[in-house]
């Protein structure tokens, strides 16, 4: 076929907003959104709200606010099931007309009899077709008062078969399939019948989901074809599992997508972490997202489960944390940090001084988060160090004759520093002449004056550190020793 006769490719992620959306999910939405978006296609969101009992509108909201996040907003929607009844009644009534869907009146009373006998006798449960019609088939009475479900006639010879791209091929004999309750007695239709009509209308070329939707493509490619339309690709995804190995879950300790970005988490490197959770590019680990998008095919989706593990989530965060932009991250800082001061009764005026950018640089190689990034920046703009109370007893509470005159030389040597001046080479020379005249080593006093000017006496180098907390701040922290 020639690319001007290849059908744009369309896909599509149609979570149903009846709790918040977790890494398992989203994982789901990444593959179709990344097959679209490096083919010069389109991904659409729809929203399966059919359940309106357990669909909240705070469930649609985590799930759009966690696309938005991870930049996977869609080409197209949200759309809404519930807003396309009209729709889907059309498309009910066009099945009906060509003979393919019949009233059935068996009661879920009945139909429980039915499955119980079933499993007694060692069965599969299914139902038994008494109210499809067949040629010279007499039906039961129509009972009183009951209000039929409509069902989808499945043929009952031969198989229905598709080349799944993972899986490979899969063939599933009719006769393993009952009708379908495609229509419920209210007459709202039901799940597999709504997807295919939005299939249809919405051009869906590809569908890529979890595999915990096998069972409904046999049923679902019966219905495309009563329709008179192919079914799309299908590309059925392991499943994701926890770190204990079962299915994730929200019932198994998973968590929102939203947590992770309140975490301190980049979005790039969730993408990054995600996509490894079921595809591969070689040995590649650490990847953009450019890179992803222009490697990314359904050839190299792996066919087996693959398991959640937040130490490396970490360890991916971390190496994009040191190759993010340093005034990018101080940007992504900001909200942390006046949230941080604010709790600490102080304005945040001070996040204006320009600084930020710099003790990003100094202290992003040692962090695996947002979150402890702005831990470590936090020290430059509080009043007073909040100092670790190890730290204190084992290099404050030691040998004071010592360190005291020379804390009181080296704050001395600062003072004479021109305020113009105060660069870490000027700081460097006027530690190593105190180092000299103290007769001390560069740990002996290092060590101290870091406790008492950040807090913690374990940090980059500390003529980059006080550089960066100002001379002011550490003539005023030095001289309270």
């Amino acid at each position: 076929m020639s690319a001007s006769l290849t059908p744009r490719i369309r896909t599509r992620f149609a979570p149903s907003p009846t709790g918040f959306i977790h890494l398992g999910n989203i994982r789901s939405a990444l593959y179709p959104w990344a097959f679209a978006k490096a083919n010069g296609g389109d991904f659409i969101l729809r929203i399966e709200d059919t359940d309106q009992e357990r669909s909240t509108q705070a469930a649609v909201d985590v799930i759009l606010e966690s696309m938005q996040w991870l930049g996977m907003q869609p080409d197209e929607g949200p759309y809404y099931q519930m807003q396309r009844m009209d729709r889907y009644k059309e498309a009910l009534a066009q099945l009906q007309a060509a003979g393919y869907v019949y009233p059935c009146y068996m009661s879920v009373a009945e139909l429980d009899a039915l499955r119980e006998k079933q499993i007694a006798a060692k069965q599969k449960p299914r139902y038994d077709g008494t109210w499809r019609p067949e040629s010279g088939k007499t039906l039961p009475p129509i009972p009183e008062g009951v209000q039929p479900v409509l069902r989808f006639k499945t043929p009952t010879e031969g198989s229905v078969a598709w080349d799944d791209k993972v899986k490979g091929r899969v063939e599933v004999a009719n006769a393993e399939l009952d009708d379908l309750v495609i229509a419920r007695p209210d007459g709202t239709p039901t799940y597999n019948f709504c997807v295919v009509v939005d299939d249809i209308d919405m051009g869906i070329t590809h569908v890529i989901r979890g595999d915990d939707h096998v069972n409904n493509t046999p049923r679902q490619i019966h219905i495309f074809r009563a329709l008179g339309k192919e079914p799309p690709v299908y590309a059925h995804l392991p499943t994701v599992l926890n770190e204990q190995g079962e299915k994730m879950s929200k019932r198994h300790g998973a968590k929102a997508v939203t947590q992770y970005r309140d975490e301190g988490y980049l979005a790039d490197a969730m993408v990054n972490y995600l996509a490894r959770l079921g595809w591969s590019h070689g040995d590649d680990e650490i990847f953009s997202r450019e890179q992803f998008l222009q490697w990314f095919d359904l050839e190299h989706l792996g066919s087996s489960a693959a398991r959640f593990d937040e130490a490396k989530l970490r360890w991916v965060n971390a190496q994009h944390l040191k190759a993010a932009d340093d005034a990018w991250l101080a940007q992504q800082l900001l909200p942390r940090l006046r949230q941080r001061l604010q709790a600490s009764g102080q304005t945040a005026e001070a996040l204006e001084d320009g600084r930020l950018p710099a003790i990003a640089a100094l202290f992003k190689d040692r962090c695996e988060t947002l979150e402890d990034l702005a831990d470590w920046a936090l020290v430059f703009y509080l009043d007073a160090p909040r100092i670790n109370e190890a730290d204190r007893q084992q290099h404050l509470a030691q040998a004071p004759e010592t360190l005291r005159p020379a804390l009181a030389a080296l704050r001395a040597a600062f003072e004479v520093i021109p305020a113009d001046a105060w660069q870490k080479e000027a700081i460097s020379t006027a530690f190593k002449a105190v180092l000299k005249e103290q007769g001390l080593k560069m740990p002996q006093l290092a060590m101290p004056v870091r406790v008492l000017t950040v807090g913690v006496a374990h940090t980059p180098s500390v003529d980059a550190v006080l550089q960066l907390l100002g001379k002011k701040k550490v003539l005023k922290f030095l001289a309270q020793f």
